[in-house]
């Protein structure tokens, strides 16, 4: 494998050099790990050290030239308005609306299931205003992680970190999967046969899918090789899949019988949002859009016509397909597995099942690549803080491309690919999603009602009572949901809280800093209302995913007490040894410079 390193030092941007194979110096250079000595050395001051990463909160400074300087090199800005929109609508409409629509028609909102598509997608859009502000206010290759680590400090962050990879590998995986599957139904074959049983292996782990491996190393080179091919490749795979989407339509319609519209909603309100719910993931994605910050020509432009027009477009299209499907056929007679392959069938135009297939690979083409871009950028700016190997945070020099973490993700996308099966790989996705999106609307209302130095502590303190009074009725309105009382009582008095709290932040607490070019309307109501949704949707997942999310958490904290703790502590402290005039409120790690004078 071709290593790319960098010069480990905190501050400066290093000396590259090309070599093949690693060394322990690529994945612990930190004094801490240069002996034994050092390493027990520094495991008996993890106390201190935890309290001085626990306190610790990034900076926009330090983020936008101290953290990239880390990587040798720059990457490349060759993207615009345009080339965001097609990565935007690439990167969420993959096989969701082929396999999601199914289950929540027919087992949960019938007809109604076109509601329940408008209502996750206006939910999805409230976590892209989010994103997008701070997208604008710091373009670079982190995302989600650098905007918790810069408001609510470096520990969150690193507990973010982990999940948004673990969404990140998990969803690459589940795609790949699924490519293999719509492969197959191409040839007429059953969906699985294009895998090899393995009985000695556990149930869930014994398909074992080569395809879902090629499919990732192909995507890998492609991603390798430029960001502006790559942004290329996605636009012509989306436009294809646009043309196929809008044959379904078309299609579809000639086939309508508005009388299948008829109980509109057979559960309810209750079976509405149940499909809410689950359709919510068919526009995943977007985050790993925002990524491409440090990539984007006009980030205040760019980005916001990018991310907030790909997703209104795929709203409209989600509920636009959901109604033709449902003309189609009784919500009923719809099949779970392969809503409109045999929706086509029903009505007599079995060959569109190829259009079918065709138009969920190049979806999820599309959704692989935007996946893999996503992913090998939070993994940069993540190596770039120490808290993973340093290695992973370098910049080919030609590419402008984060060669080693691309590679490094791929092998993580392929070995979980090759082995785990869809219905395993869905349940790990969700919940840490909809975490992720929960922190990053909490940080927005952090960084616009605090800053460090400036805000009283009186507005401090009234925003702290009223963060936890938003988060906490959140919370119990999910829980109230969950129980599945038919009563009111539980809504009327959470609710309630809910709305006071957000007004009182709005009217009592002044607000510290304002968006430089592109904020978030409705200030603080979206971010608000971001949060409360989320909260909601996660009340709906099964236990044993909130059982695999504790058991993925404690890992996380085992290999931050151990490893990351120390190596983000040594950096930070070169940082600060290395800046004569840092302070501890303009240095991405101020901790370290108290505890040191």
């Amino acid at each position: 494998m071709a290593i790319e390193s960098i010069n480990v030092a905190g501050n400066d941007n290093g000396s590259k050099k090309r070599r093949c194979g690693c060394t322990k110096q690529d994945f612990l250079p930190e004094p801490s790990f240069q002996s034994c000595e050092t390493y027990l050395k520094a495991l008996s001051n993890t106390r201190s050290r935890l309290k001085d990463r626990l306190l610790a909160r990034s900076t926009d400074d330090a983020e936008l030239h101290e953290m990239r300087g880390r990587s040798g090199h720059e990457m490349k800005k060759t993207l615009n308005w345009w080339d965001v929109i097609w990565f935007g609508i690439g990167a969420v409409m993959g096989s969701g609306i082929f396999v999601l629509t199914g289950e929540a028609a027919r087992n949960h909102a019938g007809p109604a299931v076109v509601v329940s598509y408008l209502i996750s997608g206006i939910t999805a859009l409230l976590s892209v205003l989010c994103y997008t502000e701070f997208c604008i206010e710091l373009p670079v290759a982190g995302g989600s992680f650098t905007y918790i680590r810069v408001e609510l400090g470096d520990f969150v962050a690193y507990i973010a970190a982990g999940n948004i990879l673990f969404e990140y590998v998990v969803g690459g995986a589940s795609v790949a999967r699924s490519w293999t599957s719509y492969l197959a139904t191409l040839f007429n074959k059953d969906p699985a046969s294009f895998r090899f049983h393995v009985s000695s292996i556990p149930e869930g782990y014994n398909y074992l899918d080569p395809i879902a491996v090629a499919i990732s190393v192909v995507i890998c080179i492609a991603a390798c090789t430029s960001t502006k091919m790559s942004s290329r490749f996605n636009s012509i795979a989306t436009v294809v899949h646009l043309v196929v989407l809008l044959f379904i339509l078309i299609a579809g319609l000639t086939k309508a019988n508005p009388q299948h519209f008829s109980p509109f909603a057979p559960h309810g309100i209750r079976g509405i949002l149940k499909a809410t719910s689950i359709l919510f993931f068919a526009y995943v994605g977007f985050d790993g859009v925002a990524t491409l910050g440090e990539e984007v020509k006009n980030p205040g432009r760019d980005i916001p016509i990018g991310l907030i027009g790909s997703m209104s477009v795929v709203i409209i299209l989600y509920c636009l397909l959901s109604a033709t499907l449902i003309f189609m056929q009784p919500y009923d007679q719809i099949d779970v597995d392969a809503p409109f392959t045999l929706a086509f069938q029903a009505v007599g135009l079995k060959w569109a099942n190829y259009i079918v297939a065709i138009g969920a690979l190049k979806g999820m083409t599309t959704v692989l690549l935007a996946n893999i871009l996503g992913q090998a950028r939070y993994f940069t700016h993540i190596a770039r803080t120490h808290m993973a190997p340093p290695f992973l945070a370098a910049i080919n020099e030609k590419t402008g491309t984060p060669v080693n973490a691309t590679i490094i993700m791929t092998v993580f996308n392929s070995i979980v690919g090759f082995f785990t099966s869809l219905d395993v790989l869905a349940n790990l996705l969700s919940l840490a999603t909809l975490f992720i999106f929960s922190l990053v609307a909490l940080a927005l209302l952090v960084r616009r009602y605090y800053v460090r130095g400036e805000t009283k502590c009186s507005d401090r303190n009234k925003l702290i009572g009223f963060l936890v009074l938003i988060v906490g009725s959140s919370i119990a309105t999910a829980a109230t949901w969950a129980a599945g009382n038919n009563g009111w009582i539980g809504f009327a008095v959470t609710v309630p809280i809910w709305f006071l709290a957000t007004l009182g932040l709005k009217m009592a607490v002044k607000e510290a800093k304002k968006p430089k070019l592109w904020g978030v309307p409705l200030m603080p109501w979206i971010p608000s209302a971001s949060i409360a949704v989320n909260v909601f949707i996660m009340a709906s997942i099964d236990s044993a995913s909130y059982i695999r999310f504790g058991i993925w958490t404690l890992l996380l904290l085992v290999y931050y007490v151990f490893i990351a703790l120390h190596a983000s502590y040594d950096a930070a402290k070169d940082a600060t040894d290395t800046t004569p005039a840092a302070t501890d409120t303009n240095l991405e790690l101020g901790g370290v410079s108290q505890v040191n004078h």
